[in-house]
């Protein structure tokens, strides 16, 4: 009985190294993943930023208790791949469905998370909102997203999504849904 405890534990040990830890949380109550960029929450800025480091610009849109927002970051965010992918492609973004932080959209205006959240259309979390490179000055974040996953969604989804996104797949003629399709088909 001794060995298959001691066996269990190397087991669970070895499974522990490999994997990718999930987000602990937050003083706000929000998730806090190692590939979360803490910012002052100026999107013009935060673009740039992005840019510099050959990144691309992803506003994640989080509340306190979401089971879904734990269900991403238990399950989805830690699979290795897309865990790197967050990491090395993305500058992550995070704002509060009901946070008071101040937010400056693209458009200049300066307003809450949550003004900003409602300004923009949002209505669950999580919420992905991907930002194209180039944004011009009377635009708000609403509308220069590139795409918009509100909810959550599993591992393969995600991760076509972001690759979509890196490959910028909303510029073609083939839209996120033909091109998951054709990844689930092994194309």
């Amino acid at each position: 009985m001794r060995h298959l405890a001691t066996f269990g534990a190397a087991l669970a040990l070895f499974a522990w190294v490999g994997a990718v830890p999930a987000a602990e949380i937050g003083d706000d109550g929000l998730h806090k993943a190692p590939w979360m960029v803490e910012t002052f929450k100026d999107l013009r800025e935060d673009l740039g930023e992005a840019n510099a480091e050959g990144k691309r610009l992803m506003v994640i849109v989080e509340q306190r208790g979401c089971i879904y927002c734990t269900q991403m970051h238990e399950e989805v965010f830690v699979e290795e791949d897309i865990a790197a992918m967050l990491s090395e492609e993305y500058f992550v973004v995070q704002m509060n469905m009901f946070g008071d932080v101040e937010v400056t959209d693209f458009d200049g205006e300066s307003l809450s998370e949550k003004e900003a959240v409602r300004k923009w259309g949002l209505n669950f979390t999580p919420t992905l909102m991907f930002l194209p490179e180039d944004v011009a000055e009377d635009v708000d974040a609403g509308d220069a997203a590139v795409a918009t996953i509100p909810g959550a969604f599993g591992p393969g989804t995600t991760r076509n999504m972001l690759t979509w996104v890196l490959e910028h797949g909303y510029d073609g003629e083939e839209g996120f849904q033909a091109y998951h399709a054709r990844k689930l088909n092994g194309g």
